[in-house]
C-alpha cells in the first residue's frame, strides 16, 4: 500500500500535467501507468502479463481515488512543503471538503549529479480511518516546479 501514498503525491505534483482532465481521472491515469510498470517488475512468462494487467487496472483504480480527495489546496501546501520545510519539518492539514488528513515532510536534501536540487520525503494520508506512507524523491526543475524522480 505504500504505492498508494506515491501515486496521492505524484497526483499532487504532476496535476498541472493532466490539466485537461480531472483530478478523479488523472490519477486513474497515472496510477494505471505506475501500476503496469510495477506490474511489470512481478513474475515472468504469462504471470508477468497476467501482473501487468492487474497493476494496470489496480493502479487506475488507486489512482482514481486518491484523486477524488485532492482539490488544488492539497496541491499547494504539499508544494509549499518542498519548497519551504527544513528536513524533518513535518506539514499537516486537514482537507474539510474531501475528509482527508495528510502530512508531507522532506527527509533530506542533496543536490543531484544534474545539479538539480532535490529532496526526499514522506507523504501521509489517512482517508476513512486508514493511514498509508509513501517515500520517495522530487526534484526541482528549471521552471521552479517539482518533479517526482522515483
Amino acid at each position: 500500500m505504500k504505492n498508494y501514498l506515491t501515486l496521492l503525491l505524484i497526483a499532487i505534483l504532476a496535476a498541472p500535467m493532466v490539466a485537461c482532465q480531472t483530478k478523479q481521472e488523472g490519477g486513474a491515469v497515472v496510477g494505471g501507468v505506475l501500476g503496469g510498470v510495477l506490474g511489470a517488475n512481478v513474475g515472468g512468462g504469462q504471470g508477468n502479463t497476467a501482473a501487468i494487467i492487474a497493476g494496470t487496472i489496480l493502479g487506475a483504480y488507486v489512482g482514481s481515488e486518491m484523486g477524488r480527495y485532492m482539490d488544488e489546496s492539497d496541491e499547494r501546501k504539499a508544494r509549499s512543503a518542498l519548497e519551504y520545510n527544513r528536513d524533518n519539518q513535518r506539514s499537516s492539514w486537514h482537507n474539510p471538503n474531501t475528509g482527508a488528513d495528510v502530512s508531507a515532510t522532506p527527509t533530506r536534501t542533496y543536490q543531484a549529479a544534474s545539479g538539480a536540487n532535490c529532496r526526499e520525503y514522506q507523504t501521509t494520508v489517512t482517508v476513512g480511518g486508514k493511514q498509508e506512507k509513501a517515500y520517495g524523491n522530487a526534484c526541482r526543475q528549471p521552471d521552479g516546479s517539482w518533479k517526482i524522480v522515483n
